[in-house]
């Protein structure tokens, strides 16, 4: 049986880093949710506001369902819609979280604009991520990535 790990989290808290480094611990195919949505034409608007595409999460689900109970081997999927997909098709799910200081230096040095940060800064600030994943069933693993990933333990993490 072949393991999928999600990680989920506010833009921002890490989950691309931490994604990247199990996929190659325990040499699994890495997805990335956001090209997946490009792809396969997922999005249904953007929100100039927040200068974001719209997913609806009900066209976006069935379509990772497909690709997990196709996957023979290990799978990855970094984003912070991941925690969506059903618990019964996941192994294993982190959430990344920041301190609130360094989020935001993250999201200026990415260039989002005032409101985009504001809404980033709000969903740590209510772990949102963190709430939605408990709410969809999944055992929760919090990653917190204020001081980076360079001595993260992943043996330990994956345990």
């Amino acid at each position: 049986m072949s393991n999928v790990v999600i990680v989920s989290g506010t833009p921002g808290t890490g989950k691309t880093k931490i994604a990247k480094i199990i996929a190659k611990k325990i040499k699994a195919k890495y997805i990335d949710i956001n090209k997946l949505i490009k792809k396969n034409k997922l999005s249904s608007g953007y929100n100039k506001k927040l200068k974001t595409n719209l997913v609806k999460i009900n066209k976006l689900i069935p379509v990772l369902v497909k690709i997990i109970k196709k996957r023979k081997g290990n799978l990855v999927i970094d984003s912070h819609l991941s925690h969506y997909i059903p618990s019964k098709y996941v192994n294993k799910c982190f959430v990344t979280t920041c301190d609130l200081k360094v989020l935001k230096k993250r999201l200026e040095k990415r260039g989002y604009n005032k409101a985009k940060i504001r809404e980033n800064l709000n969903s740590e600030i209510f772990g949102v991520c963190m709430l939605d994943a408990f709410v969809n069933k999944h055992k929760v693993r919090i990653v917190d990535t204020t001081k980076g990933v360079k001595n993260l333990d992943v043996r330990k993490l994956l345990r």
